[in-house]
C-alpha cells in the first residue's frame, strides 16, 4: 500500500513540476523493459533447457515423495555418529598412554646410555663423504594422500627436538629409548582406525615423537622453535584450569636487559594459558598498576584475544621508580579470593607469578593474612638477572607457598624455567593417577599451513597425560609427558551430510566456552598482500559473533549448557562476499556431543529447506545415465568413503559410485540413500544432454556468445554442456574448484543455486561478478543466469534442481542496444515526452541493474559489476528515499582493519642534528646488546639457546614492522529491491535543475531498467558506497566489552592439591645445564 501511495505521489509531483522540461515517456521505457525481458527469457529458457527440465520433474511427480526433515532427530543422529568417531580417537590415545607408562615402569635410567634414533631434522642427511649424519640414517618417506600428500613413513615414528634441547642429553636419550615402545602401538592404532591422522608423544624433557615420521625443516634462521611443551594440547592435559595473576617488578633496577627478559618471561607465561584459564597482570614500582586499567580488580579469560592484548601492553612497560612488592601481592591475593568466593574464574588452581630482580621486604604478614595456613594460592617466583643476593628471599616466597623458584639470567633461560610451574601444577593429578581426557579448541596446524594443506588446516586434539607409576617417585608426581592425536574438523563435519541440510542449511560446532569450533562462516585467514595469514583471534571467535542475529544469546546459552532443543530466527544471510543478502527464516536444532566439551548445531531454512525429495529408479537405468562425460558429482561430498583404503584414494566420487553400483568393489562403503537420489536425478536430467547437443548443432549466429549450459540437483549432481570449445571460454574457472562459489562444496551449494532458490519459480536470476579488484583491471565479461526447478507433492514444495547458462555480457548488450532505440520514423503522435527515444542519445543514461543494485548493462561496459550508488549517487539516493530499494545493515565481527599509524615527521631527523646523533647511538647500542646476547662468554655456562635469543629479537622487530592489520568489528550495507514496486518515475532536485528518471521491472528476471536524464548535473549528491565501516566504541563501552564475562561451562575435573605432594621440591637451580656440543651447535646455527 505504501508503495502504491508513493507511486501516486511521484506521478502527481512529476505532472506538477515538469513544466517545460521534456518528459521521458514511461510507456516507452515499459515497452523496452518488456521487450528485453521477453527476448532474454526466450533465449535463456531455450539454451538452459529449463522448461524441459521442469516438465521432466513434473512428469515424475506422481512417483515422488516429499518428506519433512525432523531437525531434532537429525541433530541427535549426527551427534551420535560424531561421538562414536571421537570415542575411537580417545581409545587410540588410551592405548598409547598405557604403553608409555608400562615402558617407563620397565625402564631403568642409564646416565651413560648410547642410543641411535631417527632425528626428524637429520634423517636422510649426508656429510661431504656421502655418509649419513649421526642420528640421520636413511628414513624412507613416501607421499601419502591421507596425510595431505606430505612425505611420511607410516611404519615408524621419529623424534623432533627444539634447537635449545641437546639431542644426546641423557634425559633425552633415556626418554627416546623408553618411548620406542610406542611405535607398534602407533601402527596398530592406524590399522584399527584408518581415519586417524597424526599421533604423538610430547615428553616433559622436550622431545616430540611423531607418527607417521616426517622430515622436519628448520626456519629461515636455521632454528627449530617448535616445542611440544608450549602447545595447547600439552598444557591443557598436564594441568587443570588455573587462575593466574602475574606480578612484575618495573622499578628502576629492572632497566635494560632485565626488563627485556622479564617481558619475554611474561609473554612465555601467557603462551602457557588457554581458554579455560583466567589471568591478569599487575606491574609495581612506587605504585601498583594494572597494565590494562579496564581489567582492574578482575580476572579475564585467557583466550587468544586477551593474551595478545596483554603482550602488546607488556611490550610498552618501562622501568622506573622504587619497587614495593607487598601492595602488589595483597592486590593479587584479593583478586583471587574474590573470584574464588564468587564462583568465578577457573575454580581450580590459583597462583601468583612474581617476576622481580630482588626482594627485601618482610612478606610473612602478607602470607599469614591472605594465604596461610591453607595455601590455596601457589607462589611461583622468577628472579631476573645474575645477582644472587636476593635468591634466598625469592626462593623462600615460593617454597612457603607450595610453588617453585627459578632464576633467569638470559633470554635463553626463559622457556625451560617457565615450564617448571606446569610440573608443579600437574603433581596432584599425577599422584592421583587421574588420566583426564582433554579436547582442545580449534587451532591451525602451522606445518600444514606452510605446506598449503588447507583441508586439514583447522583441527582439534584429544590428549591425555602420561605419568610415572614408580612407587619410589610417587610423591614427586613425575609427569612423563602427554600423548595426543589430531582430528581435522572437516572430518567431523563429513558426518553431517550436506544433502540432508538443504540449499541454505549447515552444521556447526562450538566449545564449552562458546567459541566456534567449526562453522561455514568462520574465516580463520586473512590476506596480507598476496599471502594468506591466520587471524590473531581465529580460534576465539564467539558463537554470538557468527550467529549475530541471536541478540539475546538464547541459542548460545542453550548450547553451552549442553541442552537439546530448537529455536527459530529470522536471519539475514550475506552471500557473494557480503555484496548481497538473502532473507531466510531458519530453524536451529542443537544438542551436545557426549563425553566432549562440544555442542552441535544444525540449521535448516524454513520451507523448501526442510523438505527432502525422494524418487525411485532402477539401478540399471540410473547407472546408464550416470555414465556421461559431462556429468560430475560434488567431490567434497561423501557418496562413498574413499579416504581410508589406499586403493580407493585415487577415485573421485563419481568413479567410486560407479564401481559400487557395478559391484566391482565389495569393500566400498557408500551412502545408499544419497546414491539413490543421484540415480533418480541422473535419470530425470538425462534428456538435457540430447537437448543441449541438438541446440549446439543448430546454433544460430545471433546467439553466439552463449558459452555454457549447466544444471545442479539437490543430490550434488551436475551436468554441463559447452557451446564453444574449452579454449574459447571467457571464464575458464566457472564450475571448477578454482571458483568455489560456483560448485557444490562441504560448506555450501553453488551461489547460482542459492540465489535462484529464493526467487519466484520460472524467474531467472542474472548475476554479474562484483569483485572489487578484477584481474588486470578488466570488468566482467560474462553473466550467469539461473532459475530454480521446483516440485510440489501433497501441498509441499521442494527445490529439486537449478539450471542456467553462462554467456558473454556482450550478448545482453546487443539486445539492450536493439530494444532501447526507437527509429527516426517512429510515430510520435500522442507521445507525451521525448520521441523518438534512444539510449544512444547523449541526453539519456540507461542502466539494467539487478535486485541488489549492481549494474549489469550500461553504455560504458566498464560499469558492469559496479554498484549503482558508486556511479550515480543521486539516482540511488532517490530509489532509497522512495522505498524502491531498501538498505540492510550487516555486521562482520571477524573483520581486519588497518591500524592507525601515527608517524613522526620525517623532517625531524634532518633538521635536528642532536636527534640524529641520538638515533645513531640508539642503533649502535641495540646492536651491541644483540651482539652480547649472542656471543656473551656467560652463555658458555648459562645458556645454550643463543639462536633462540636472536630469533626472538628478529621476530619481534619483524612483527612490529609488518603488523598492519588488527581484528575489528565492522558494519556494512547491502541493498535490496522491494519487489512490490515494479514501476516508478520521478524527479530529483539537484539545485539548479531537475533530473527525471523512469524505472521498470524486467519481466521473468531480477533486473530493473533505469532511464534517466543526463543533462542535469546532480553531483551535489555524494556516492552511495558499499564500504564497510569500523564500529568504533568509546572508551567506556570498549572497557565494558573487554570486562564482560560471557557464559561458559567449566571443565568437570580439577586437581589443585594432593596430601602426598612433596611441596619441598620447590626449585633453586640457577640457569640451565648445558653442554659444550650443544653450545657450539647453537652458535653455528646463529652464525648461518
Amino acid at each position: 500500500m505504501w508503495g502504491s501511495f508513493t507511486l501516486l505521489w511521484i506521478l502527481h509531483a512529476g505532472c506538477a513540476a515538469l513544466g517545460a522540461q521534456k518528459r521521458i515517456p514511461t510507456d516507452t521505457v515499459k515497452g523496452w523493459a518488456d521487450t528485453f525481458g521477453g527476448e532474454t527469457y526466450s533465449m535463456v529458457a531455450k539454451y538452459s533447457g529449463s522448461l524441459l527440465l521442469q516438465k521432466k520433474y513434473k512428469d515424475v511427480e506422481p512417483t515422488l515423495r516429499i518428506e519433512e526433515v525432523d531437525g531434532l532427530e537429525l541433530v541427535r543422529k549426527f551427534s551420535e555418529e560424531m561421538e562414536s568417531m571421537l570415542r575411537r580417537k580417545v581409545e587410540a590415545v588410551q592405548r598409547l598412554v598405557e604403553a608409555a607408562e608400562e615402558a617407563d615402569l620397565d625402564h631403568e635410567f642409564n646416565a651413560s646410555l648410547e642410543f641411535e634414533y631417527y632425528n626428524s631434522v637429520r634423517i636422510n642427511e649426508k656429510d661431504e663423504n656421502n655418509n649419513y649424519l649421526e642420528l640421520g640414517n636413511e628414513f624412507i618417506l613416501e607421499t601419502n594422500e591421507h596425510f595431505n600428500n606430505l612425505m611420511v613413513n607410516t611404519t615408524l615414528s621419529n623424534i623432533q627436538l627444539p634447537t635449545n634441547v641437546y639431542n644426546k642429553d641423557p634425559d633425552i636419550l633415556n626418554g627416546v629409548y623408553m618411548s620406542e615402545a610406542l611405535n607398534p602401538i602407533f601402527v596398530d592404532n592406524f590399522r584399527r582406525d584408518p581415519t586417524l591422522t597424526w599421533q604423538y608423544f610430547g615428553s616433559s624433557t622436550g622431545f616430540f615423537r611423531l607418527y607417521p615420521g616426517i622430515k622436519w625443516v628448520p626456519d629461515e634462521n636455521g632454528v627449530i622453535s617448535f616445542d611440544c611443551r608450549n602447545r595447547g594440547w600439552y598444557i591443557q592435559a598436564a594441568t587443570s584450569p588455573k587462575d593466574i595473576v602475574i606480578v612484575v617488578d618495573i622499578s628502576g633496577s629492572m632497566k635494560g636487559l632485565r626488563m627485556t627478559i622479564a617481558k619475554h618471561t611474561i609473554s612465555t607465561l601467557l603462551d602457557t594459558l588457554g581458554e579455560n584459564d583466567f589471568v591478569n597482570i599487575i606491574a609495581y614500582n612506587d605504585y601498583v598498576h594494572y597494565i590494562e586499567p579496564c581489567f582492574k580488580g578482575i580476572l579475564v579469560q585467557a583466550d587468544r584475544d586477551n593474551r595478545e592484548h596483554f603482550k602488546q601492553l607488556v611490550d610498552e612497560l618501562q622501568a622506573k621508580g622504587v619497587g614495593t612488592v607487598n601492595k602488589a601481592l595483597i592486590e593479587a591475593f584479593k583478586i583471587l579470593k574474590e573470584f574464588r568466593e564468587a564462583g568465578q574464574g577457573g575454580l581450580c588452581n590459583q597462583a601468583i607469578m612474581l617476576i622481580t630482580d630482588g626482594a627485601v621486604e618482610d612478606y610473612e604478614p602478607v602470607f599469614e593474612k591472605y594465604n596461610w595456613p591453607d595455601r590455596k594460592v601457589r607462589m611461583f617466583t622468577y628472579l631476573i638477572g645474575r645477582e644472587v643476593t636476593f635468591a634466598e628471599n625469592v626462593k623462600w616466597i615460593a617454597c612457603s607457598n607450595k610453588g617453585y623458584y627459578t632464576q633467569i639470567s638470559t633470554l635463553a633461560d626463559v622457556q625451560e624455567n617457565v615450564m617448571e610451574y606446569l610440573h608443579v601444577l600437574s603433581r596432584p593429578m599425577v599422584i592421583n593417577h587421574d588420566h583426564d581426557i582433554i579436547w582442545t579448541e580449534a587451532y591451525m596446524d602451522s606445518a600444514l599451513f606452510a605446506s598449503q594443506a588447507q583441508s586439514l588446516l583447522l583441527m582439534t586434539t584429544v590428549a591425555m597425560p602420561v605419568f610415572s607409576k614408580k612407587n619410589e617417585t610417587r610423591s614427586e608426581g613425575i609427569l612423563l609427558g602427554v600423548v595426543g592425536s589430531d582430528v581435522p574438523l572437516r572430518e567431523l563435519l563429513k558426518l553431517a551430510p550436506r544433502y540432508k541440510l538443504g540449499v541454505h542449511g549447515y552444521a556447526f560446532l562450538n566449545t564449552n566456552n562458546g567459541y566456534i569450533l567449526s562453522h561455514p562462516d568462520l574465516r580463520p585467514l586473512y590476506k596480507e598482500g598476496k599471502k594468506l595469514r591466520p587471524k590473531p583471534n581465529y580460534n576465539s571467535v564467539d558463537l554470538s559473533e557468527v550467529e549475530w542475529e541471536d541478540r539475546d544469546e538464547i541459542l548460545r546459552t542453550a548450547m553451552i549448557n549442553g541442552e537439546t532443543g530448537s529455536l527459530t530466527m529470522e536471519v539475514k544471510v550475506p552471500v557473494d562476499k557480503g555484496k548481497r543478502v538473502l532473507f531466510l527464516t531458519s530453524d536451529y536444532f542443537y544438542t551436545d556431543i557426549s563425553d566432549t566439551p562440544f555442542s552441535l548445531g544444525v540449521v535448516l531454512s524454513r520451507g523448501h529447506g526442510e523438505y527432502i525429495l525422494i524418487g525411485n529408479t532402477s539401478m540399471e537405468e540410473g547407472l546408464h545415465d550416470l555414465l556421461h562425460p559431462d556429468l560430475t558429482l560434488a567431490n567434497e561430498w561423501i557418496y562413498c568413503i574413499t579416504d581410508i583404503d589406499p586403493a580407493h584414494r585415487k577415485l573421485n566420487q563419481l568413479q567410486a559410485v560407479t564401481r559400487f553400483l557395478m559391484g566391482e568393489d565389495p569393500d566400498l562403503e557408500c551412502d545408499e540413500e544419497l546414491v539413490q537420489e543421484v540415480l533418480f536425478d541422473a535419470v530425470v536430467t538425462a534428456p538435457l544432454e540430447a537437448y543441449w547437443t541438438q541446440l549446439a548443432l543448430n546454433m544460430s549466429g545471433q546467439d553466439e556468445g552463449i558459452e555454457v549450459a549447466f544444471l545442479g540437483t539437490r543430490a550434488g549432481l551436475m551436468r554441463t554442456n559447452l557451446f564453444v570449445g574449452p579454449e574459447r571460454l571467457s571464464n575458464k574457472k566457472f564450475l571448477h574448484y578454482e571458483e568455489k562459489e560456483s560448485i557444490f562444496t562441504m560448506d555450501h551449494f553453488p551461489l547460482w543455486y542459492r540465489r535462484a532458490a529464493e526467487h519466484p519459480a520460472g524467474s531467472f536470476v542474472f548475476h554479474v561478478p562484483t569483485d572489487d579488484s578484477p584481474e588486470g583491471g578488466q570488468r566482467p565479461e560474462v553473466v550467469t543466469v539461473s532459475t530454480a526447478i521446483s516440485v510440489s507433492v501433497d501441498g509441499k514444495t521442494a527445490i529439486a534442481a537449478a539450471i542456467g547458462v553462462q554467456m558473454k555480457l556482450s550478448v545482453l548488450q546487443d539486445i539492450f542496444w536493439r530494444v532501447t532505440r526507437q527509429p527516426n520514423d517512429t510515430d510520435c503522435g500522442g507521445v507525451d515526452g521525448l520521441c523518438p527515444l534512444s539510449c544512444e542519445d547523449e541526453t539519456l543514461v540507461c542502466y539494467f541493474i539487478d535486485n541488489n543494485g549492481f549494474i549489469v548493462i550500461a553504455k560504458d561496459p566498464d560499469k558492469a559489476g559496479v554498484f549503482l550508488g558508486e556511479v550515480d549517487g543521486s539516482l540511488m539516493t532517490q530509489l532509497l528515499h522512495m522505498g524502491i530499494f531498501r538498505q540492510v545493515t550487516l555486521y562482520d565481527y571477524q573483520a581486519m582493519c588497518k591500524l592507525p599509524y601515527n608517524h613522526h615527521s620525517g623532517a625531524r631527523s634532518l633538521l635536528n642534528p642532536l636527534f640524529a646523533l641520538m638515533s645513531a647511538a640508539q642503533w649502535l647500542l641495540s646492536n651491541l646488546v644483540l651482539f652480547l646476547l649472542e656471543f656473551s662468554f656467560c652463555s658458555f655456562w648459562a645458556s645454550d639457546n643463543t639462536a633462540e635469543a636472536k630469533s626472538f629479537f628478529h621476530h619481534s622487530h619483524k612483527h612490529k614492522k609488518q603488523d598492519m592489520l588488527q581484528p575489528c568489528d565492522t558494519e556494512y550495507p547491502a541493498f535490496v529491491h522491494e519487489t512490490s514496486i515494479q514501476e516508478a518515475n520521478g524527479l530529483i532536485e539537484c539545485g539548479d535543475c531537475q533530473k527525471m528518471f523512469v524505472m521498470h521491472q524486467v519481466s521473468y528476471s531480477n533486473l530493473l531498467l533505469l532511464v534517466s536524464d543526463s543533462t542535469c548535473d546532480c553531483s551535489v549528491f555524494p556516492p552511495v558506497l558499499l564500504q564497510a565501516k569500523e564500529v568504533k566504541y568509546n572508551a567506556s563501552v570498549k572497557c565494558d566489552r573487554m570486562r564482560s564475562q560471557k557464559l561458559r561451562r567449566r571443565p568437570e575435573s580439577c586437581h589443585a592439591f594432593h596430601a602426598e605432594e612433596n611441596a619441598q621440591d620447590c626449585g633453586g637451580v640457577s640457569g640451565l645445564s648445558s653442554s659444550v656440543p650443544l653450545l657450539f651447535g647453537a652458535l653455528a646455527v646463529s652464525l648461518r
